[in-house]
């Protein structure tokens, strides 16, 4: 199932009993988010909140915020099954004869129909507003000590100035003024890239900034694509149709047609501004550095647009849920890779970069703390600070058996590993911004050749036919 606007997902999740609409006035400054924090810690709906204080428009959030709503905005009654139509059309065979061409039809027609569409005129330029007004807009501020109130489910679009090539990533916005906001892109993202060729340029830099689009384009801008691969081309292949693009009004970028509001400006590359502080998906206060300044010179939206936001702030919030898709969707790409790892856990207490429990098919020593280093090896997860490497047949999703695994299988001066590289800039428990340390522990079972030459003990296990025999005879024993 896919869906052409935010609209079509507000309307499926109303029809579903996973939508509260809340008609009393709210304040979009910390209000929202306690509501929403409440709600989103308990499990509960999605919440549109229709009277919002010193805005016309409503507010959306909690949108993604449990498996079941993440599984209906990607349109599929499993995460994993993403990432395994994504293996299928990689596996297209040699072009070598009629037969194998033949064969390679459905996921090149898969791959064809996936590349988005551009239009002429679009529902996000019913109203072009050339004297823009960010005030107007439902922004939140979320925390106390928020520097202020932020955009916090903005869709940046910029353009490579070499290549031609459009990008599109998610990153907060903090609201200085009436036209301007900071763009808290990192140095490791693309449009930071971006930003660095414009400033060796010495070249304007024109920035679109979409808000309210599918739910399918809205992960595609959070996936950890490698670059070079367009977001909105994955965007179409998880919608099973294109995304329809037109472009803006006053800058040379394209944007999604469907989308609520856009703004359009510009990013002075010599230009930068404090920025933060902002409670942060790490539970913490990011700390306030300068940034590069967004100017806001036409805002275009729909007749009635919806304004849509995500809180974050201390595990689980909504954002977990749009991670923990990131893992399944990309677990079997990094299985290409490193084909001995059976399964992958990013636990949501260590919000998606500070660990990752990883279980192989172990078949020869170092086995383990090669895995660990190949992972740091890979795009966004050369930020994860801790990897734990488990046998196969560990369920990795269960906390307590890999902790029990952890605590008695490891020889800390053995199987600890220490290393030094790149963090995330939100981590604030490394000595600088953006480089520290990070450990590996290898908690398999250890060979011979890895210093262990004593036995290793077999686990406890009960008969299986004493299993069977108990499962059989259960309600025989009374025990509730």
């Amino acid at each position: 199932m896919s869906y052409r606007d935010l609209g079509e997902f507000i309307e499926c999740l109303d029809s579903r009993g996973l939508l509260k609409r809340i008609r009393v006035p709210v304040d979009p400054v910390l209000e929202i988010t306690e509501i929403t924090s409440r709600v989103c810690r308990k499990g509960g709906p999605a919440l549109l909140f229709e009277n919002v204080k010193g805005s016309n428009y409503p507010v959306l959030t909690n949108a993604f915020g449990s498996y079941e709503r993440m599984k209906l905005a990607l349109g599929v009654e499993s995460l994993d099954a993403i990432g395994d139509e994504i293996i299928k059309l990689l596996d297209i065979p040699k072009m070598d004869g009629f037969m194998s061409r033949l064969k390679a039809l459905p996921a090149l027609k898969k791959i064809a129909d996936a590349f988005p569409r551009t239009v002429k005129s679009a529902p996000c330029q019913e109203v072009i507003e050339n004297e823009p007004d960010l005030s107007t807009l439902p922004i939140l501020k979320c925390w106390p000590g928020d520097g202020g109130r932020f955009i916090t489910l903005p869709l940046v679009f910029t353009k490579d100035p070499v290549t031609g090539r459009q990008n599109v990533g998610m990153y907060r916005m903090q609201v200085y003024d009436s036209r301007t906001t900071g763009m808290h892109w990192h140095v490791h993202k693309d449009g930071a890239r971006h930003f660095e060729i414009y400033k060796s340029q010495g070249k304007r830099m024109e920035v679109a900034v979409a808000i309210g689009c599918d739910p399918a384009t809205v992960y595609a801008a959070t996936a950890p694509l490698p670059y070079g691969i367009d977001e909105i081309l994955f965007s179409g292949f998880l919608r099973h149709e294109p995304v329809e693009m037109v472009k803006c009004k006053t800058i040379d970028i394209e944007v999604p047609a469907h989308a609520e509001f856009v703004l359009e400006g510009y990013v002075d590359p010599l230009e930068l501004r404090l920025e933060g502080p902002f409670g942060d998906h790490t539970g913490y206060y990011s700390a306030p550095d300068h940034y590069p300044v967004f100017h806001v010179t036409t805002i275009t939206r729909k007749r009635f647009p919806v304004y849509s936001a995500t809180i974050v702030g201390r595990p689980p919030m909504e954002d977990c849920f749009i991670a923990k898709a990131t893992e399944r969707i990309f677990l079997p790409l990094i299985r290409l890779q490193l084909p001995e790892i059976v399964d992958m856990n990013l636990p949501i207490e260590g919000v998606f970069h500070n660990c990752a429990i990883v279980s192989i098919k172990k078949t020869y020593p170092g086995q383990a703390k090669k895995v660990m280093h190949a992972l740091w090896g890979l795009g966004q997860m050369m930020y994860t600070k801790l990897i734990i490497v488990v046998d196969h047949d560990v369920d990795v999703h269960d906390l307590s058996y890999v902790m029990w695994k952890v605590f008695n299988n490891i020889d800390a001066r053995r199987d600890v590993v220490l290393v030094e590289g790149p963090l995330d800039i939100l981590d604030h428990a490394s000595p600088q911004p953006r480089y520290g340390s990070k450990m590996g522990i290898d908690a398999t079972k250890k060979l011979p050749e890895e210093g262990h030459p004593r036995e290793w003990p077999d686990e406890i296990r009960m008969a299986p036919e004493i299993k069977k025999l108990v499962d059989e005879r259960w309600n025989e024993y009374g025990i509730e």
